[in-house]
C-alpha cells in the first residue's frame, strides 16, 4: 500500500485522490464558484456567505444581506475587460451552441465530444480535441509526441514517459490526461483556487474551482480541477473553451 501510494504521488495523484480544501486555522474552507449566466457573464463568487450590503436597506429600515460576486465578460465586447460591462446586452450575445453533430450554416466542422486513447508500452495518453483551447502546450513543449500533421497525431512511444506526464500537466483545458499501471491520472496534485485571464485568449481556471448552473455539459474524460472557459464569446461548446478565439482573432491588449 505505501508502495502504490507512493506511485500516485510520483505520477501526479489518481483521479480518486482529492483532497479538502484546509485553510491554515486548520478548518474546511469551501471554494469558490463560477456561474455562467444565461445570455451573460461569469458570475465569480469567492465566499457564498451572504454580507451586508452598505448603504442600502428595506422600507422598515433593516439592513439587506446578498452573496456578491464578480462579474466577468464572456461575450468578448466588454470596454472593461475581464469585467463585464453590460455589453453583452448591447450586442445580443447568446450563451447557446451550435449541434456539434452537423456542420454548422458557415461551413465550419463543429468536433464531437469524444475522448480517444492512444496506447503505449509504458503510458496511455487520453485526448478530447472538443475541449481543446489550442495552447500548444504540447505541440511546442514535446513535438516528439504530439504532431498535428500527423495520423495518428499522438504517439505515446517517442519520448520518455517523464516527458510526457510534465508535458501532459501543462494542459490547462484537461482535454488531455494520461493512465499508467491501470490508473488514470486527471488531475494534478491539489493547488490554490485561481482564475487566470489568459493573454488573448480564455480564462484558465485551477483548484477545482466549482462551475455551477444549468445546461453545463463536462465533455468525457474532462477535468474538474482545471479546465478553460470561453472569453471570445465564439465558443461552440459554451460555457468552455474551444479554440474558437483564434479563429476570431480575439484581442484583449489590457490583460
Amino acid at each position: 500500500m505505501l508502495a502504490e501510494n507512493k506511485r500516485n504521488n510520483d505520477y501526479g495523484g489518481g483521479i480518486l485522490m482529492e483532497k479538502a480544501d484546509v485553510d491554515r486555522q486548520g478548518q474546511t474552507k469551501e471554494k469558490p464558484k463560477i456561474s455562467p449566466l444565461t445570455n451573460g457573464p461569469y458570475y465569480l463568487l469567492n465566499d457564498m456567505e451572504p454580507k451586508v450590503v452598505e448603504n442600502l436597506q428595506n422600507s422598515r429600515g433593516e439592513p439587506l444581506s446578498t452573496v456578491r460576486g464578480v462579474a466577468l465578460c464572456r461575450c468578448g465586447a466588454s470596454n472593461n475587460k475581464p469585467f463585464c460591462d453590460g455589453t453583452h446586452g448591447t450586442i445580443g450575445f447568446s450563451s447557446e451552441n451550435k449541434n456539434a453533430a452537423v456542420d454548422n450554416n458557415d461551413g465550419e466542422h463543429i468536433i464531437k465530444d469524444k475522448r480517444k486513447n492512444y496506447v503505449g508500452k509504458e503510458i496511455t495518453i487520453h485526448d478530447n480535441r472538443r475541449i481543446c483551447s489550442h495552447a500548444s502546450e504540447c505541440v511546442n513543449n514535446l513535438s516528439s509526441v504530439f504532431k498535428l500533421d500527423s495520423r495518428p497525431w499522438i504517439n505515446p512511444d517517442s519520448a520518455r514517459t517523464q516527458e510526457i506526464i510534465d508535458t501532459i500537466r501543462k494542459c490547462p483545458s484537461g482535454a488531455l490526461s494520461y493512465t499508467i499501471n491501470g490508473i488514470e491520472y486527471r488531475n494534478p496534485n491539489e493547488r490554490e483556487p485561481m482564475v487566470t485571464v489568459s493573454k488573448n485568449g480564455p480564462y484558465l481556471i485551477t483548484g477545482g474551482i466549482d462551475l455551477i448552473g444549468d445546461n453545463i455539459k463536462w465533455a468525457e474524460g474532462a477535468s474538474k480541477e482545471h479546465y478553460t472557459l470561453c472569453r471570445c464569446g465564439a465558443s461552440n461548446y459554451k460555457p468552455f473553451c474551444d479554440g474558437m478565439h483564434k479563429t476570431v482573432n480575439f484581442r484583449d491588449d489590457k490583460n
